[in-house]
């Protein structure tokens, strides 16, 4: 992989939400090459990156997670089936999801989405990163 490559996939997270950082905190372990990034969606440097590809998230409608990779944004299942494909072994194998039509994908990532504060919880702040990782955000 590139170093472009590497400095182009940006995960960008809810940065309240306890499932979202829990994401993040799976990430980080199984990704020893630091491919990826990570800003909370609602840093002024993921407003930025989201303008810059055409998304406009309202404040409270953060319901995604969101894979930059070179200048293409993926969002719902595909951003995860996306980040899961460039993790270690075992994960990339969870990438055969992507062969289930969308629709069926993406509702069940909706469901999740939607009930995610009240099953996982949230945190009133942003996470804040330890000292260890804070270099992989933005």
């Amino acid at each position: 992989m590139s170093e472009k490559e590497t400095l182009e996939s940006i995960v960008l997270i809810d940065g309240v939400c306890h499932l979202c950082q829990g994401l993040v905190r799976f990430i980080i372990p199984r990704d020893p090459q630091a491919r990826f990034m990570f800003a909370p969606l609602q840093s002024e440097a993921a407003q930025k990156l989201l303008q810059e590809v055409g998304i406009i998230m309202k404040p409270g409608h953060l319901s995604t997670v969101v894979l930059l990779e070179n200048g293409i944004y993926y969002t719902e299942s595909a951003a995860v089936l996306r980040i899961a494909r460039k993790l270690r072994s075992p994960w990339p194998a969870a990438y055969i999801f992507i062969l289930v039509p969308p629709v069926l994908r993406n509702a069940v990532y909706r469901l999740v989405a939607r009930n995610r504060y009240r099953w996982f919880g949230l945190d009133e702040q942003c996470l804040l990163p330890t000292a260890d990782i804070r270099r992989r955000f933005l």
